[in-house]
């Protein structure tokens, strides 16, 4: 039952990022010169979808304060620094986005504008670095506690961050390829494009600083797993840009969306049996098992998840049918 509820929780928050992951990648965007008028046009093409997608962040948190209390506890206070970051910028772009149409002077909506782009960053900066710091593992003591922070400060985090940066934003842009009013989709496509080779080059950055640093490699259960997931993602990226290329941004849309939600199974896949590798005593390393709840808490927790999934993914298809196709002058403007 351990692992079921593992793999749930990893579906949860690798659908937040492949979801959300288009927000951010569509706020870093508005920092790409377009003018007042470009901006809007690509809010107005996330607006229906923007609110809906950061539950999927706020079931993932309800699944790991339930179903995993240790690994919530030790997680949270032992990445609190990367965790605070992502959720500040959570806050930023949602904040952003909802205000910035507010006022009519433009200067002022280009401020708000700024607070997305930062947002966004923090965002996707944040979640990509504890990714990283699960992936190199943690100071997890024979107490059962991290010690300090320290260990976030790494190249490897710091590389993994910058690659989920590039990532989100590719995955941005075709969101608005798919979206935009086809002028202005042929214009962003090419941004796309162009921004393939350097989420790629970010990639294979944070590739061969993983695979040169010695936490990483004591920490990864599977090495084959681990060297294989990151190849695969660089196949959806290519596979993204031969798509785009071809003018089918829909298939594109699908491949960075699989790009975003490979390094949640790298993590979770590459430590298996473990949640939590300690870099100090491994004998204190927290094992999956361990981390649960009790089984009467998780079959309890059934009860509420199993209805939860269906429910999250019938709406996020009636979101995608009822406002598919492209946005045009009758498009409804939500921010």
């Amino acid at each position: 039952m351990d692992l079921a509820w593992y793999a749930l929780l990893g579906l949860f928050f690798a659908s937040y990022l492949v979801l959300a992951g288009y927000d951010y990648g569509v706020g870093l965007l508005l920092a790409r010169g377009v003018g007042p008028a470009g901006r809007r046009e690509a809010l107005t093409a996330l607006g229906p979808f923007f609110l809906g997608n950061e539950v999927w962040l706020v079931a993932a948190m309800g699944i790991l304060f339930g179903a995993f209390p240790l690994l919530e506890g030790e997680l949270l206070a032992g990445c609190y620094p990367v965790v605070v970051g992502a959720l500040v910028g959570v806050i930023l772009v949602t904040v952003g986005v909802q205000l910035r149409s507010r006022p009519s002077d433009e200067r002022v909506r280009a401020r708000w504008d700024r607070v997305v782009v930062i947002g966004s960053a923090l965002a996707a900066l944040g979640w990509g670095a504890l990714l990283a710091a699960l992936l190199q593992g943690v100071p997890l003591q024979a107490d059962g506690h991290v010690a300090g922070v320290t260990h976030l400060a790494t190249p490897f985090a710091a590389s993994a961050g910058l690659a989920m940066v590039t990532v989100v934003a590719v995955h941005g842009a075709t969101f608005l390829a798919l979206r935009l009013s086809a002028e202005a989709a042929a214009v962003v496509g090419r941004t796309a494009r162009r921004l393939v080779p350097v989420a790629l080059t970010a990639v294979a950055l944070a590739t061969v600083v993983g695979l040169l640093s010695a936490r990483v490699r004591d920490a990864v259960q599977r090495p084959a797993l681990a060297v294989l997931l990151p190849v695969l993602l660089v196949a959806a990226l290519l596979a993204a840009r031969a798509a785009l290329t071809r003018g089918r941004p829909g298939w594109a849309l699908v491949a960075t969306g699989a790009a975003l939600a490979l390094p949640v199974v790298l993590v979770g896949a590459a430590l298996w049996p473990y949640v939590l590798v300690s870099t100090t005593d491994p004998d204190a390393s927290l094992r999956v098992a361990d981390a649960a709840a009790s089984a009467p808490t998780l079959r309890l927790l059934g009860w509420v998840a199993l209805p939860l999934l269906p429910a999250l993914l019938g709406f996020q298809a009636m979101c995608w049918w009822v406002f598919r196709g492209r946005t045009d002058g009758r498009a409804p403007v939500y921010w």
